[in-house]
């Protein structure tokens, strides 16, 4: 795998904290008049996410074929008590999971790419597939943060 990726799959912890940087909780609680979901929901949504992936991606580096299990993310942000979480501690938490897992990648031969686990709801998915799966769902977000700040509040501070 080019070190490159998993650089860039590392540095995405810090890009969901700058997303919100600034945000107070009622911005972050905003609900879009379209029934979208919250800054909030998304950020806590992007927590659940990654700790996912970082089992899937463990799964598949260590095990022979791992069964990959599909979740709910809106069963998972109905849940009781995600509303009362900490935004800004689930960017501290996505961060450092992504730094923690992102030491170990590094450290793989290049064949544990190619290893693959068996998703319940995509087939087969490769250690190199999950990780890029990864890195494009992050992306995907902040998209979608960055507008409803727009729609809310200012836009996100750029990058110095």
């Amino acid at each position: 795998m080019n070190s490159e990726r998993i650089e860039l799959y590392a540095a995405g912890g810090a890009k969901l904290a700058q997303s919100i940087w600034g945000l107070t909780k009622d911005q972050l609680h905003m609900k879009p008049a379209d029934g979208s979901w919250t800054i909030h929901q998304i950020v806590i949504h992007m927590l659940d996410s990654d700790l996912i992936a970082t089992d899937r991606m463990k799964r598949i580096a260590c095990m022979d074929k791992p069964l990959l299990i599909g979740y709910d993310e809106n069963g998972f942000i109905a849940l009781p008590g995600v509303e009362e979480l900490n935004a800004f501690s689930a960017c501290e938490l996505f961060q450092k999971n992504r730094q923690m897992t992102a030491t170990i990648l590094r450290r793989l031969p290049a064949s544990a790419w190619d290893r693959f686990g068996i998703h319940n709801e995509r087939g087969k998915v490769t250690l190199s597939e999950t990780l890029e799966t990864y890195i494009y769902h992050l992306d995907h977000h902040l998209k979608f943060i960055d507008k409803k700040r727009a729609m809310f509040c200012e836009p996100a501070a750029a990058e110095a």
